[in-house]
Parts: structure tokens; sequence; C-alpha cells
């Protein structure tokens, strides 16, 4: 089973590996190297139930990912307890275009629909998905006290920010339980955020670790390999959230995981 780690201070405890759900739920506008079809619900219920036999855990979507919510609302049904849900605020899918409103109204409306979509009474995670400028969003537009409040009603168990900027990763740090920040061989410029979250207790998603399936092989390396092997090694880190809807990814993606963690947690 994969090892799991505390997400900081929140009381949860996450795999080293969570399953990303665009895939589920939208093929428009994504950045992925190749096209692809959205599974149908027997090979979708194929692959939750392998992520979940293997030890996954945690599972990311967001309003921005299409049909996601609404598809893990019912894929879910039966399992709720064993799921740690991730979801999001602040970015609209429609029409193929994203739309952002951080407001604390709109951030409301939001995590009521997603609990509606997800059909759940709580989610676990709700982080604000960024649309880049992220210190106005924490300094102008209160979307972090609006989930702060939503936390203390019961609603989520954690917040945080997906950012994009190592100064608003470094603010969401202090101004929240989690941060969602990227992180691979190509991109290291946000280790920082990582840093302080460390020191802060804070818990810490990777997002982008494969940069999206661009990631470049090596000449004489495993680059997935590579990759979890420098991530894991920071004990900040509490879990990598990796998209895909081919179970033999997944396998390879869990078992390349596993066998980093465990060597940095042993050495």
């Amino acid at each position: 089973m994969l090892v799991k780690r505390s997400l900081g201070s929140t009381g949860l405890a996450v795999s080293i590996l969570g399953l990303g759900t665009v895939k589920l739920g939208r093929r428009e506008g994504v950045k992925y190297p190749s096209s692809f079809e959205l599974p149908d619900d027997k090979q979708a219920k194929t692959l939750i139930a392998l992520a979940r036999e293997r030890g996954i855990n945690l599972i990311d979507t967001a309003p921005a990912y299409g049909s996601s919510e609404s598809r893990l609302g019912t894929l879910l049904q039966g399992q709720r307890q064993h799921w740690i849900i991730c979801s999001k605020v602040g970015e609209e899918f429609e029409s193929g275009q994203s739309r952002f409103d951080f407001s604390p109204e709109h951030t409301r409306f939001s995590v009521d629909r997603s609990l509606k979509r997800l059909k759940t009474d709580v989610i676990d995670i709700v982080l604000v998905h960024s649309n880049g400028d992220d210190l106005d969003i924490i300094n102008r537009h209160g979307t972090l006290d609006a989930l702060a409040e939503l936390k203390q009603l019961g609603k989520i168990r954690a917040f945080g920010m997906s950012t994009k900027s190592v100064e608003g990763g470094r603010l969401a740090a202090l101004k929240s339980d989690v941060v969602m920040a990227c992180w691979n061989l190509q991109h290291q410029d946000e280790i920082p955020v990582i840093d302080d979250c460390h020191a802060l207790g804070k818990g810490v998603l990777i997002k982008k670790a494969l940069a999206s399936g661009h990631l470049s092989p090596g000449l004489n390396t495993d680059p997935v390999a590579a990759t979890f092997n420098m991530i894991f090694a920071h004990p900040g880190v509490s879990s990598v959230v990796i998209g895909t809807i081919d179970p033999t990814h997944l396998l390879a993606n869990i078992d390349r995981a596993q066998a980093a963690a465990l060597a940095c947690d042993s050495s």
C-alpha cells in the first residue's frame, strides 16, 4: 500500500500520490501533449477502483474540470469514507473559456454547489484556483477569509490555494492550511514555498510534477523516477497529484512513487 504523509497540521493523512481528475470531465482547453476521449463510467470506475486498491486516498477535482465533480459524486457513492476529496473555487470553465470570480459570495456559492455535485456533507480540502495574480486574490478579494468561515461552519476541513508565484505561495502558506505548488525537473522556482510550508507546519500538494505529460526523457535516467526521488526527498511535501485515465500509467506512477518515498524515508 502507498505510503501516507501528514497534510501539515490538518489532521489528514494523504497518500503520497493523488489522482487528478481533469480527464474525467474535460477535453477542451487543456495542455496535454495528445488528445483523448473522456472515459465512460465503466472505465472510470475501473480506474478509481485500481487507485483505491493500490492505496491512493486523495482525489483532486474542480468546478473548472467540466463534469468531473458530478461524475465523482456518483462514482464515489458507497466509498466516501475512503477518499480525501480536494476541490477548488475561483475558476469556471464555460463554452470553452475560463473565467474567474474570487468574491466571497461566489466562493460560498461554489462550495455549496460542489457539495451537491459530490454528494457529500463535507469537502476535505478546498483550494483557490488562481488566475496567476496570487497576491491580488489574497490581499483584495477575501477568498481565503471566506474559505476560513466555511471551515468554521464545517463545510470544509482544510483550505488553501493552488498558487502560481513564489510570493503568492509564501503568503498563502501564512494564511491557510495547504498550498498546491508546481515542481518538476524543469520548474524548481517554488521550492522556497515548500520550505516555508514545512517550517510553518502547512500541507503541500505538488501539481504538474510530470509537466502535464511534457516531461523530457533523460539520457540515462527514468525522468518519472528522477522526479519522484527529487520531490519526495523534501520532508515538506505531502502528496503529488497526477492526472491520468490510463491504468498502465497509474500503476507505473504508483510503483515509482512508492519506491522513491520509501527510499527517502529510510535515508
